[in-house]
């Protein structure tokens, strides 16, 4: 529980995909602060004792619960609202999977693969992927915004612009981030937290783990903003730097092709400096490889980057 918090929002007050509809599970004022318990993207379904046949048997419509929505008094069309991430309460469990017909490399890695996390939930040392491999830990919400203005249920799969499966790896403790309110009261709700990510999550999960978070909701009236916006506290990548990287390319005229040839480069790289498999060079770069656009205005060819920190090897 947060001591200082002025609200609990209890994980079994979550739901699937967007709706304003969805009745708020607790009205609050601008400035209060929330302690929310979230599920991992699984629902539940993925447990210490998970194997990689239970990747085919997941339920997709237990995917990406969010805990809320939550009702900010006072929020219109046309606020902003203010959140400020304050802390992250991790399990010490997670997963990545590589889920068949999902990922940049669907079609390299049709088969199921699983990979349970155990980690120190207290000190977050980097989490042991196998005897080779060591993965610095940086606990953050995917999935984190607002409700719709359009009516009905909508998936809660791809992101959009009142935010939702951002999965950007720096919404982490201390992060601010704002987001465009399209209905009465905002509608805030949180999910998908993850204890590491690469940016890109290229086989389509992170360290998939739950874990609560508590955070201060205020609002800002009338303020244009097209899309989200956030501000970090400081460097985003020390946990990663120390040791340099190893990188690889794609370069041509399709941006998407370019990030696909990249990362497939970098699997078939680890595979042969490490003998990693295949299945276990993917996941480790989802879950701490980065794509980067390297240049974009040499037309008509675009280069995209892989980084793969070296730290992880040490």
């Amino acid at each position: 529980m947060c001591k200082h918090c002025d609200y609990t929002i209890h994980g079994a007050h979550h739901h699937h995909g967007w709706d304003h509809s969805i009745p708020p599970v607790e009205t609050v004022a601008p400035g209060s602060t929330l302690h929310f318990e979230c599920l991992d993207s699984s629902g539940g379904q993925f447990t210490p004792d998970s194997v990689t046949a239970d990747v085919e048997t997941l339920d997709f419509g237990k995917i990406n619960p969010v805990t809320g929505p939550v009702y900010v008094d006072g929020a219109e069309p046309g606020d902003v609202l203010k959140v400020e991430i304050q802390a992250f309460h991790p399990s010490g469990f997670g997963w990545t999977a590589n889920i068949p017909g999902f990922g940049l490399l669907a079609d390299q890695f049709k088969d199921p693969h699983l990979k349970v996390w155990k980690y120190d939930p207290e000190t977050l040392a980097p989490s042991v992927f196998s005897d080779l491999a060591r993965v610095p830990l940086k606990p953050f919400a995917g999935t984190i915004g607002l409700a719709p203005a359009e009516a009905g249920l909508h998936s809660v799969v791809p992101p959009r612009r009142m935010g939702g499966n951002l999965d950007i790896r720096d919404l982490a403790a201390g992060t601010t981030l704002y987001l465009p309110v399209e209905v009465a009261g905002a509608l805030f709700s949180i999910g998908d937290t993850h204890a590491a990510q690469g940016d890109g999550e290229v086989c389509g999960t992170a360290i998939e783990s739950p874990m609560n978070v508590d955070l201060k909701l205020d609002l800002i009236k009338q303020e244009k903003l097209a899309f989200p916006r956030f501000t970090t506290p400081g460097p985003v990548t020390r946990h990663l730097d120390a040791k340099g990287y190893e990188v690889t390319t794609g370069i041509g005229p399709d941006m998407m092709t370019g990030a696909r040839d990249a990362v497939s480069a970098m699997v078939d790289l680890l595979g042969k400096q490490h003998g990693l498999s295949a299945e276990d060079a993917y996941l480790l770069c989802s879950v701490c490889g980065d794509l980067r656009i390297s240049e974009i205005v040499d037309m008509p060819n675009w280069v995209v980057s892989f980084y793969f920190p070296r730290v992880v090897f040490e």
